[in-house]
């Protein structure tokens, strides 16, 4: 499967993102600089964590008008998966590829830990190989991860399944502690309608090789590389 990691001014996650899948899972993976306007040839996209034109104005505010924007909503309106963490998810909402908004961590301070996360959705190419409920460890490092989308976007995103994953306590209940920015229900993460655009606040990259005595975040690669959906474009 050959991966096209987007790369915008500010942009700090996108070699951990091109270690995991170019050296870890063996998979051709290229740099794809903001300005460019064509995906012709990609099987996946990954918009990483950074700060995106230093998060002037509001975190992913600029970046969605990038070149390379435009060619991104045309490949995911043809059901190209598209992955988007921290910084990646801050941009999909302001592209109007997922909705919502991010707000400020209710803590007003830039928040660098391990959370836990329960597995809501896994008809998703992102995680259908992972047992729904399951409970994985992942490191987050954002001030703007507090999720926020009014009531009726709410509703719309309960009825159609699409919270993928919820901040959990290590157990897997669902609690206002275990919430680390206030975001709205809970949530971590979520996908479009279709389920092939998946925005998520906590980096599975960062948590995959196992150097820190973690792999959970390998699951949410693995999983992308076992659908049978996602065919060479």
């Amino acid at each position: 499967m050959r991966f096209g990691i987007l790369v915008f001014p500010g942009s700090n996650c996108d070699h951990d993102c091109y270690h995991v899948l170019k050296h870890l899972f063996g998979q051709p993976a290229e740099f794809i600089w903001h300005k460019e306007t064509s995906l012709h040839g990609y099987d996946a996209l990954v918009i990483p964590g950074g700060f995106s034109y230093g998060d002037y104005l509001r975190t992913g505010a600029i970046a969605q008008y990038s070149p390379i924007m435009k060619s991104v909503r045309d490949f995911a309106q043809a059901g190209g998966p598209v992955l988007g963490i921290c910084n990646g998810f801050q941009i999909l909402l302001e592209a109007g590829l997922l909705p919502g908004a991010m707000l400020r961590n209710r803590s007003l301070k830039f928040i660098c830990k391990d959370v836990f996360v329960r597995v809501e959705n896994t008809d998703t190419p992102f995680t259908e190989a992972i047992p729904h409920g399951r409970v994985l460890r992942l490191p987050i490092a954002h001030a703007e991860g507090n999720y926020y989308a009014d009531p009726e976007t709410h509703r719309t995103l309960l009825e159609h399944r699409q919270v993928v994953f919820r901040y959990c306590t290590s157990d897997g209940r669902i609690t206002e502690e275990a919430n680390p920015n206030g975001s709205l229900d809970g949530i971590a993460g979520i996908c479009n309608r279709a389920g092939n655009v998946l925005g998520m606040m906590p980096h599975p990259e960062r948590c995959s090789e196992g150097l820190d005595g973690n792999t959970d975040g390998r699951s949410i690669f693995q999983s992308l590389l076992e659908n049978r959906t996602v065919g060479r474009r």
